[in-house]
């Protein structure tokens, strides 16, 4: 625990060790307490926070472990409650069948796809009708650059807020991970290996205040946020490795799965010399 909190002094948006879980907001207090310094404020709101009500599951891509399966279905209310998946980030057309889901593989009775590339179509009142009464939502991976260009500033996004504030669930792998930050990076078209790309660098927003990057370990992605974090220091890094994931609610922020999560803030203080660093299961 010492360890933990220790790690986290320099984080401008808390998360400190309460249990399994890590508070967003706490760290101002412990920051005034422990280092008697002031805070720094930031240009813009400086609160990284997720939704007020509702819950985010956000996976780093790769093979959904059982653990993260079992979370989300068990956040969406079990097997029977009505889920949305969104699969337009995987550029598949037709869209996959609803018995080819993880989801309903994993024994949902209740899944619908929903799926448009047209902006006009996500912005209609009948398209949006399955959002209105799912208590879950889920994107697939793809690329990050077909969801925002389908969804951003329509309906649609706005119905997504309208299930969280009734308490509902949003989680996604991959690109469906990176587009719940507020700050889409990856998102250009001509390559992921793109961090910062004009034209796609607003994500939808759900958790505010953040960059997201998937696949961390794996592709071996350790250094790429740093520049965003450079360039953007207001924001929260948050890198998530394959086969885990994070689950936010309000100020808390768990990791599940099999792997780590590593955290970017530019106020932190490295004593290894790495600028980041990883929170386990």
């Amino acid at each position: 625990m010492a360890q933990a909190l220790a790690r986290s002094l320099g984080l401008a948006e808390a998360l400190t060790w309460i249990g399994p879980h890590y508070n967003f907001n706490m760290l101002r207090a412990i920051q005034l307490l422990l280092l008697c310094l002031p805070l720094l404020l930031r240009a813009d709101d400086p609160t990284t926070v997720g939704p007020a009500h509702g819950t985010l599951l956000i996976a780093g891509g790769g093979k959904l472990s059982p653990a993260i399966v079992e979370r989300f279905i068990e956040l969406a209310g079990g097997r029977d409650s009505a889920i949305v998946v969104v699969p337009t980030a995987d550029g598949t057309e037709p869209s996959p069948k609803v018995q080819d889901t993880f989801l309903a593989k994993a024994g949902c009775r209740n899944v619908t796809i929903l799926h448009t590339t047209n902006r006009a179509v996500a912005d209609a009142d009948w398209f949006v009708e399955p959002l209105r009464h799912a208590r879950a939502v889920w994107f697939n991976g793809g690329q990050k650059w077909r969801l925002a260009d389908s969804y951003l500033n329509t309906r649609t996004q706005r119905e997504l807020f309208a299930l969280l504030a009734r308490g509902g669930v949003i989680g996604g792998s991959s690109a469906g991970a990176s587009i719940q930050g507020s700050y889409l990076v990856r998102g250009a078209r001509e390559g992921t290996e793109i961090m910062m790309a004009p034209g796609y660098e607003q994500g939808l927003g759900f958790l505010h205040n953040t960059a997201i990057d998937q696949h961390l370990l794996k592709r071996n992605r350790q250094e790429d946020l740093l520049q965003v974090i450079e360039r953007h220091p207001h924001l929260l890094g948050i890198g998530i490795d394959e086969s885990t994931a994070i689950v936010v609610a309000g100020d808390l922020l768990e990791v599940i799965g099999d792997s780590k999560v590593a955290i970017y803030d530019r106020n932190y203080v490295p004593s290894d010399g790495k600028r980041y660093y990883f929170l386990d299961p």
